[in-house]
């Protein structure tokens, strides 16, 4: 009983977590890299690869017994929406972070759960009851989130700003503040983008039931 428990709601939070982590640890790792004279481009490119090289022994150690869902146009077409969501946001993100800071990227994430919430509730997957607390829970969180976010462009920004890429330097936008707002504004793009990739990956996710592994492999060679 505990182990189906700790299976069923223990491993995917502490997943959650370690993906948070590992992001946050890009994000850092990208920024010291740009510092130095990096593209962008370049270290999106080698981040998926070595995604790629490493899920790929996964597909042999975890082999899936399930049968491929046959590839219409609806199923085509997520996959092909979930690919430019990821990558395009990714792009995005970085190029926000060269601006301003993963400390920025790392406050402007708590906008991911609102943007989802708000998403869920337009695509119907979400159903609202004012009168419920979880719902009340939700819709407070979604508020303080966004004002969080937006206070953090607009006002703490440049108190926390870091010193301005070699990188940043050849495009000069203005003030250092005009910088951490541009980059916010894409931060916040990115993770528009990247709601709309949970909720699409999803529903994709339901189609291919246990095919997660593959459908993550996949994605990282796509992106």
């Amino acid at each position: 009983m505990a182990r189906a428990y700790c299976h069923r709601e223990v491993l995917p939070f502490a997943a959650m977590i370690g993906a948070e982590c590992v992001n946050v640890g890009l994000n850092i790792l990208f920024k010291a890299a740009t510092l130095r004279g990096m593209s962008y481009n370049i270290f999106s490119t080698y981040s998926f690869a070595i995604s790629t090289i490493v899920l790929i022994p996964f597909l042999f150690i975890f082999p899936s017994t399930a049968v491929l869902p046959s590839f219409k146009l609806p199923l085509v077409s997520r996959i092909c929406l979930l690919v430019f969501a990821g990558s395009f946001g990714k792009i995005l993100g970085y190029k926000g972070i060269e601006y301003s800071s993963p400390t920025l990227s790392s406050a402007i994430s708590n906008l991911v759960p609102a943007f989802t919430f708000i998403l869920a509730i337009i695509f119907r997957m979400e159903k609202v009851a004012i009168r419920s607390s979880s719902t009340q829970a939700k819709i407070i969180g979604t508020i303080v989130s966004i004002s969080g976010a937006f206070v953090v462009v607009l006002y703490k920004g440049p108190t926390v700003s870091t010193p301005v890429s070699s990188v940043s330097l050849q495009w000069p936008l203005g003030s250092a503040l005009s910088q951490w707002l541009i980059g916010g504004l894409l931060l916040v793009a990115e993770f528009l983008l990247f709601s709309i990739w949970y909720i699409v990956l999803v529903n994709i996710l339901i189609i291919t039931q246990s095919l997660g592994i593959h459908l993550t492999t996949f994605l990282a060679y796509a992106f």
